[in-house]
C-alpha cells in the first residue's frame, strides 16, 4: 500500500451523485473504488451483466437436465415417443439457442475487454 494517499475531493449535483451511487452498486464495488477505477481508465464490471451469464448457464443446464430427463423417459418406454420426440427436439433446440446467447454475451465480454485494455 502506498505510504502517501491523496484525496480528490469534487462537488456533484444530488442526481450526478446518485448516478455514481448507483453505478457503483452495479459494478459491486464501493463508490471510492468505482472513482478510482474510472478515473485511472479501469475496467469496470458490472455485476448485472456477471448475472446475466450466469443465468444464461444455469437456464442452458437446466435444458440439459430436462432433455436427459426426457430421453431416459422414452428408453424406459414411457409415454408415447409420438409425443415426447418433438418436446424432446424443442428442448435440444432452446439448448442450441442458449447456447449460443451465451455465445454472443462472451463475445460482448471479450470485446468490451480488449477495448478497455487498449
Amino acid at each position: 500500500m502506498p505510504s502517501k494517499l491523496k484525496a480528490v475531493k469534487t462537488y456533484l449535483t444530488q442526481g450526478e451523485y446518485d448516478q455514481v451511487v448507483a453505478s457503483a452498486a452495479q459494478a459491486g464495488v464501493s463508490v471510492s473504488t468505482f472513482i478510482k477505477r474510472v478515473c485511472t481508465g479501469q475496467a469496470i464490471r458490472s455485476t448485472v451483466d456477471q448475472q446475466a451469464v450466469l443465468a444464461l448457464l444455469k437456464a442452458n443446464a437446466d435444458l440439459g437436465r430436462l432433455g436427459g430427463l426426457f430421453k431416459m423417459a422414452l428408453s424406459d418406454g414411457l409415454g408415447n415417443a409420438g409425443e415426447l420426440r418433438p418436446i424432446l427436439r424443442e428442448i435440444e433446440q432452446s439448448q442450441k439457442q442458449v447456447a449460443r446467447q451465451v455465445g454472443k454475451v462472451a463475445e460482448e465480454f471479450s470485446s468490451r475487454n480488449r477495448r478497455d485494455g487498449e
